[in-house]
C-alpha cells in the first residue's frame, strides 16, 4: 500500500539521515519514478523532505522535523521495544511487511536517546514458540473471534469441554489472552457472567448480526490477573515428602512446577536429598513418583506408599 511505503520512506530517512532515489528504490522494491512521485506526495502533505544535489546528495528530512512520538521518555520507549513474540503477532494476523515496527519507533527518537534505546533491538528477543516447526494452518475460529471483538458483535460458539461433551453458547466477546501456548477468549455468557473459553476447544464460531454494549468499566488485564489468582487459589493442594537422588534435583527443578522446597540442610555427602513436592491430586503425585523409577522414594504420607506399590505391580503385570 502506498501509505505504508510513504511511512517507510520517512523511517528510512530518519534512520539513515540521507538516501538517494536509487537506494530508496532498491530498498522498497519499487521504481525510481515511483519514489519521485512519493516524494512529491510527502511534500504536499507537509512532510519537510528536501533533495540535495551533487555526488554526496540525496533525499533527507529537514532537521526541524520531529515525530509526535518523540515526546515519549526513554523509559517509555524501552518498554515499547520489548514487543510480543513474532508467533503471537502472526497468530493474530499482524504480519509486518517491510520495516520492523521497532525501527519505526527508533526513528522517531532524538540522537542521544536513540543510541541507548537501540540496545533493546539487539539484546532482547522474545520467542514463545516451540522447538518444533509451527503448523501452517491458521486457526479459523481465532480469526472469527477477532472480527467479533473489533465489531462488538455477539458470538455463537460450539464449545467442547475437557470430558468431550459439547454445548452451544451465545457470548459477548470482550478480549483475547495469550497464556503460555494457548489462547483464551474472555466473554460474558448468557447469564451476563464473565467466563474464560480456551480457543482450542471452540469447535465452531459464528458471528451474529446483533451488536452488544461492552461493559464500561471492564479492563481485560485487570480481570485476567484476578481470574488467574482465583483459579490457582481454588485448586486443591496435595503435598508429599520424598527422598531424591542428588543428581535428580536439576531435572526436578527444571520447570519448578511441582517442587515446593529442596532441603538445603541435607547432608552434603549423602546421595539423597529431602524434597517437598506439591500436586493438585493424589493420583498426580503417584504418577510423578513412579515416573522417576527408583531415583525417588516416597516418605510422607505413608499411606500413599501402598498405592504406589500397587500401581507399580500393575505395570509389571501388564508387561509380563
Amino acid at each position: 500500500m502506498r501509505a505504508d511505503r510513504l511511512l517507510n520512506i520517512m523511517v528510512l530517512l530518519q534512520n539513515n539521515g540521507k538516501m538517494t532515489t536509487e537506494q530508496l528504490s532498491r530498498t522498497l522494491e519499487v521504481s525510481q519514478r515511483t519514489i519521485l512521485r512519493d516524494m512529491d506526495a510527502l511534500s504536499l502533505s507537509g512532510i519537510p523532505v528536501v533533495a540535495e544535489r551533487g555526488k554526496t546528495g540525496g533525499w533527507k528530512l529537514m532537521d526541524r522535523f520531529r515525530s509526535q512520538i518523540s515526546s515519549l521518555t526513554l523509559a517509555d520507549m524501552k518498554s515499547l521495544f520489548i514487543l510480543p513474540s513474532e508467533k503471537i503477532l502472526e497468530e493474530l494476523g499482524l504480519h509486518n511487511n517491510g520495516l520492523d515496527i521497532r525501527q519505526k519507533l527508533l526513528a522517531s527518537m532524538p540522537g542521544p536517546a536513540k543510541r541507548d534505546a537501540q540496545q533493546y533491538l539487539e539484546k532482547i528477543y522474545i520467542d514463545t514458540g516451540t522447538w518444533q516447526q509451527p503448523s501452517n494452518e491458521k486457526s479459523k475460529a481465532l480469526n472469527i473471534v477477532q472480527q467479533a471483538l473489533w465489531e462488538n458483535k455477539k458470538l455463537s460458539i460450539l464449545y467442547e469441554k475437557a470430558d468431550g461433551s459439547r454445548s452451544q453458547r451465545l457470548v459477548h466477546p470482550l478480549g483475547l489472552v495469550s497464556k503460555g501456548r494457548a489462547w483464551y477468549l474472555v466473554a460474558l455468557n448468557d447469564n451476563k457472567e464473565y467466563r474464560n473459553f480456551r480457543m482450542s476447544r471452540i469447535v465452531q464460531a459464528v458471528i451474529e448480526a446483533e451488536e452488544f454494549i461492552r461493559p464500561e468499566h471492564f479492563h481485560l488485564a485487570e480481570y485476567w490477573k484476578q481470574s488467574k489468582l482465583d483459579f490457582t487459589e481454588a485448586l486443591p493442594s496435595f503435598e508429599v515428602q520424598v527422598l531424591a537422588h542428588r543428581e535428580m534435583i536439576g531435572r526436578m527443578t527444571f520447570t519448578d512446577k511441582f517442587v515446593k522446597r529442596v532441603d538445603a540442610s541435607s547432608e552434603t555427602g549423602s546421595p539423597l536429598v529431602n524434597v517437598t513436592l506439591k500436586f493438585n491430586t493424589e493420583q498426580e503425585a503417584i504418577e510423578y513418583v513412579l515416573g522417576y523409577g527408583g531415583r525417588i522414594r516416597l516418605v510422607q504420607p505413608e499411606y500413599l506408599i501402598d498405592k504406589i506399590v500397587q500401581q507399580a505391580r500393575m505395570v509389571v503385570e501388564m508387561y509380563e
